[in-house]
């Protein structure tokens, strides 16, 4: 599945995660340099192993990205993006 990212055309990925620290850090890293949030995890066993169950919903990734003053785009592995409504 592509993750969601900020469109920054000047610089390398840098991923702000919230699998592992949850929602409100990964919109802290947005807003203190990250441009990637990641990906909707259909099933993450590693992670959850350890105890955390952090979980999202695609909306939810959106509206942190928005919530932090950037703008949401899907991009694919190669890091290509593609712009949402």
């Amino acid at each position: 599945m592509a993750g969601w990212t900020i469109l920054i055309r000047w610089r390398e990925s840098s991923q702000s995660s919230w699998v592992t620290l949850g929602l409100k850090v990964c919109q802290m890293g947005l807003r203190f340099g990250g441009n990637d949030v990641g990906s909707v995890m259909l099933e993450e066993n590693v992670v959850r192993a350890a105890g955390v169950t952090n979980c999202t919903t695609e909306e939810e990734l959106r509206r942190i990205i928005r919530d932090a003053g950037f703008r949401p785009a899907q991009r694919d592995t190669l890091y290509r993006q593609y712009f949402l409504n």
